[in-house]
């Protein structure tokens, strides 16, 4: 992506090969998780801060499972209601498949209205569409004889297969702020990736997701990259001191530490400024080395 609040200049001349690169590396390091971001059309009035260079996620994810045999593969996001849920079934199945059960589907409704009218989906109608293309994507991940009936899709007398490695079916995270977002998580999602939320607040956060009637009782698990504190609405840039990437390595491992404390599983550091692709394979290596040992 070239989000002005998430990225660096040199990142805008990376290619297929270098992403091949860096992946093979982080996987041979140890590095858990491979994130991509997704967005399908961008106007151009959003550019200037969202940029427009954006993959599909399932294809990207796709390209680079080969070269990450360990890591896990997730979205972050995929815009759900976006897309027909039946062939995003379909797309996350295959990829899990093939990959040996290591897709993770970061789901999120998005904030980008005009995106949502220029593929012709109603955008205030966008959370609705999200819970049915679940429950939805669901079934036809865990039936063998799939049927559903609903607003927006429905399906019966239908074959589907392969089905995901994973069982029940891939993990399902949300990313979000919003009580119906938080409500997702309880009934179906395996973790929860906050964007907006401040880190404080996670633990009251997470008390409401358990409180929910419909919580499925599993343990939760949470994502945080301390680069989206720098992430404002749509997203400007806020030029919050803690998502700066830094080179000591203890004041890391504290923060690390702090997080896994307000109940995060899961984090993404962030990157001091780099000058070039080289550095930053590099600092993939310190953080293998001078970081993860301690925290993981």
């Amino acid at each position: 992506m070239h989000v002005v609040a998430m990225t660096q200049p040199w990142e805008h001349a990376l290619n297929g090969a270098d992403i091949t690169r860096a992946v093979r590396l982080a996987d041979e390091l140890g590095y858990w998780k491979l994130l991509t971001g997704e967005h399908f059309i961008i106007p151009k009035s959003h550019v200037p801060l969202s940029g427009d260079h954006y993959l599909h996620s399932v294809a990207a994810l796709s390209f680079v499972a080969t070269s990450a045999p360990r890591m896990k593969l997730s979205s972050s996001v995929t815009i759900l209601p976006l897309q027909n849920p039946i062939v995003q079934a379909k797309a996350w199945a295959t990829l899990d498949w093939l990959s040996g059960g290591r897709a993770v589907a970061l789901i999120g409704v998005g904030w980008l209205e005009e995106e949502y009218r220029m593929l012709n989906v109603p955008f205030h109608e966008r959370g609705r569409l999200c819970d049915e293309y679940i429950a939805a994507m669901i079934e036809l991940w865990t039936s063998d004889a799939p049927q559903f009936e609903g607003q927006y899709v429905s399906f019966k007398d239908i074959g589907f297969a392969p089905k995901p490695v994973q069982k029940p079916c891939l993990p399902l995270w949300c990313g979000g702020d919003a009580d119906n977002v938080l409500k997702r998580v309880a009934r179906w999602g395996s973790g929860w990736s906050p964007f907006r939320t401040p880190p404080e607040k996670f633990p009251e956060r997470l008390d409401f997701i358990r409180s929910q009637r419909n919580y499925h009782g599993r343990p939760l698990e949470v994502m945080f990259a301390m680069s989206m504190l720098n992430v404002g609405d749509a997203h400007a840039v806020t030029g919050d001191p803690r998502a700066q990437g830094q080179w000591d390595a203890q004041k890391i491992i504290d923060q690390c530490n702090w997080l896994k404390g307000l109940g995060v599983t899961e984090v993404v550091v962030p990157l001091p400024p780099l000058r070039d692709f080289e550095a930053y394979l590099d600092r993939l290596r310190w953080i293998a080395a001078e970081v993860m040992p301690k925290v993981a």
